[in-house]
């Protein structure tokens, strides 16, 4: 065969070899042959397969998935009850879940991306990239003793609010809520959940700059549409929507599969259903116009949330946190720096968050992520170090760094009640661990 030819038919092999081969595939997450090998009891993980499975059995959610990694072993992929209970359709490890706020996570990780390239820094107003948020209000409420329907008044922020406010939700932009919600609510923003809007979240996030805002900059942790400004000004640095951001730098190089804000229609079986708990610890299926079975088939699918817009699988968002577990790379291939991963998991807010939520003593909040400091006060199982978040849809994940650890409970319910699936996990999950960890995997 002459030389010519033979680079020709070696060039068009190639070719076909690349189009035959999905970009970004990625081996799976290997599975622990045993569980004692990364120092988790085989015994005990049946332990928590049980109590899980108890819950489903109770009524109290129509059913689970769970992913449990340590060493990074693959030691707990399971799925209990069912994904549609109506429908007879079980839950399977492949269910795709909505994980409204667990997407935070993703813009959060975006954002770090940006300001590693020195396209964002952390201290850099908003205004830099969105000039609505220039000049910002606050509302104050009536003082005690005013007489009722006393207006709040509105003062000018202090400073302007800056991309480390907005990560670490301590720029005073709640969901619309505070002394002036009914403006919020007349200029028909509030709750978290934008999947409805026939528009963009960038329009949506130009109004809000004009409206007063909870508490001044830096002075409180304010729950709230932050995340959501957040993805509008990697949409503005990045020069591409929020959606094909994540797809192109994130989720397409992780291989993660299934993870994106809205469903191709010929996937809607795979989409577990919403159900809603009853006062007496009992479910139904949720039938709220908006939050209830949502738009993320048949919607409008033009608004892009980073607060809260994403659906995904435990497989997925298992691969993702094993990413952030290992500073940042996953599988050879580097999102983010060891320092990036360790300063968006440091605390940056004090006393804050605590004095914000209560419950939540012994912890603070990073760039993105609540972080435990104290594990006694916090009176959680874990470890000082980890971090983690949850999803309004009853979603909930941790990494334990002190632990070589990464947990995803994924479950769909809302309003979830009194529902102990997340508290039983998580103790289930640290009464299986019986051994140190496996020695330094090389994370960084």
């Amino acid at each position: 065969m002459p030389a010519r030819m033979s680079r020709a038919v070696l060039t068009f092999s190639l070719v076909v070899l690349a189009l035959a081969s999905p970009p970004f595939a990625r081996a799976e997450i290997p599975v622990a042959a045993e569980p004692e090998s990364v120092g988790v009891s085989a015994e005990r993980l049946a332990r928590l397969r049980a109590g899980v499975r108890r819950l489903v059995e109770e009524g109290r959610v129509a059913g689970v998935v769970t992913y449990v990694a340590r060493g990074g072993r693959v030691v707990e992929h399971g799925a209990y009850g069912h994904a549609d209970r109506e429908a007879g359709r079980p839950m399977t490890t492949d269910t795709i879940f909505r994980i409204a706020s667990q997407t935070k996570a993703f813009t959060s990780v975006a954002v770090m991306m940006l300001v590693e390239e020195g396209r964002i820094g952390l201290a850099d107003p908003v205004s830099l990239y969105l000039p609505a948020f220039a000049r910002t209000t606050v509302a104050v409420a009536p003082p005690a003793g005013a007489p009722a329907g006393t207006p709040p008044s509105v003062v000018p922020a202090k400073r302007e609010i800056t991309i480390r406010d907005l990560l670490t939700h301590t720029a005073g932009i709640g969901y619309g809520g505070g002394a002036a919600a009914a403006q919020w609510k007349a200029a028909g923003i509030e709750g978290w959940y934008l999947a409805d809007r026939d528009e963009p979240v960038a329009a949506v996030v130009e109004r809000m700059a004009a409206l007063p805002m909870e508490a001044q900059p830096g002075e409180m942790f304010v729950y709230g549409y932050s995340a959501d400004i957040l993805g509008v000004v990697v949409e503005k640095v990045g020069g591409r929507s929020l959606a094909d951001f994540i797809e192109e730098r994130i989720a397409g190089p992780l291989g993660l599969r299934d993870t994106r804000f809205y469903l191709p229609p010929e996937q809607e079986a795979r989409l577990a259903a919403v159900y809603a708990a009853r006062p007496d610890d009992s479910i139904e299926r949720a039938t709220d116009p908006r939050t209830g079975q949502g738009h993320y088939v048949r919607g409008p699918r033009a608004a892009f949330s980073g607060g809260a817009g994403l659906l995904s699988t435990a497989r997925d968002y298992g691969r993702f946190l094993q990413m952030l577990l290992d500073g940042g790379e996953l599988e050879g291939v580097r999102l983010l720096g060891p320092k990036t991963v360790e300063l968006m998991t440091a605390n940056h807010v004090g006393s804050l968050y605590a004095e914000a939520w209560p419950s939540n003593t012994g912890a603070g909040f990073g760039l993105g992520f609540e972080v435990v400091e104290d594990v006694g006060r916090n009176g959680r199982h874990g470890s000082a170090g980890a971090f983690g978040w949850g999803g309004a849809y009853h979603t909930n994940f941790w990494v334990d760094p002190e632990e070589d650890l990464v947990a995803v409970v994924l479950a769909q319910l809302l309003p979830a009640g009194d529902s102990e699936l997340h508290r039983r996990f998580r103790a289930l999950v640290y009464q299986s661990i019986v051994a140190p960890p496996p020695e330094a995997r090389g994370r960084r």
